[in-house]
């Protein structure tokens, strides 16, 4: 699993339970390891507590047919849209936002009730490093969920299972900064779904990920504004 030939093809998280700041022990196991792919399997609690569980698949590649047809958006480039989806005042700005920079290009605006849920936008480190598995594995998770732009009230999220396919090798854009693309197209029985897209500036398609969600139902004083927000 060691041999530098093999990349992160796929990766799944199961949150378990909201975690904590504080210390947290990852347990790592690695379940099989062939001759071209292994999987590797992560369970991170804190305390007796479980907070997730995670299964990775890294391989070498492959021969095989090669296409791709899926499209990268047509949007103007980050120096042309507008700092968000996180804006002060607008949404409760979790932690983990400010170690990113964000540009907004297309979508409904949070809590404006749109027809679609569906944004799309740039995204790069606050601070730059080259772009590896492990950062596009953040980046399909670190954009405003695509729910908010569709809705008025105040909603919670909270991630039940995310599962991530790198696509393309490592890459390094000038600026750092890579293309999104989120949508659902079912919320159903409290729970909604979310496919997104990582795009270089070049059209690379980098990743592709599909997350379920639970929704929670914020309680907020008659007179506060409605905010969503992750819980």
């Amino acid at each position: 699993m060691a041999d530098g030939a093999r990349t992160a093809r796929s990766v799944t998280v199961h949150h378990l339970a909201p975690p904590v700041v504080g210390l947290a022990e990852v347990e790592v196991r690695i379940e099989r390891a062939g001759r071209s792919l292994g999987s590797v399997s992560a369970r991170m609690s804190q305390g007796d507590r479980p907070v997730a569980l995670t299964l990775g698949a890294f391989a070498r590649d492959r021969r095989g047919p090669s296409f791709v047809d899926a499209v990268r958006p047509e949007v103007p480039g980050p120096d042309a849209c507008e700092p968000g989806p996180f804006e002060p005042g607008e949404l409760p700005v979790p932690a983990l936002a400010g170690r990113f920079e964000h540009r907004w290009a297309a979508g409904p605006r949070p809590l404006s009730g749109g027809d679609v849920a569906e944004s799309t936008g740039w995204i790069r480190l606050a601070e730059r490093r080259p772009i590896d598995a492990a950062l596009l594995v953040t980046y399909v998770d670190a954009w405003m969920p695509v729910l908010f732009g569709r809705v008025r009230g105040p909603w919670g999220i909270t991630t039940v299972d995310l599962t991530v396919h790198v696509r393309h090798a490592p890459v390094e854009p000038p600026d750092g900064w890579c293309l999104v693309r989120f949508r659902s197209d079912a919320s159903v029985d409290g729970f909604c779904e979310e496919t997104g897209e990582v795009w270089a500036p070049d059209g690379t398609l980098l990743a592709q990920s599909r997350q379920l969600a639970a929704l929670v139902e914020l309680r907020r004083p008659a007179s506060a504004p409605p905010q969503p927000g992750r819980v």
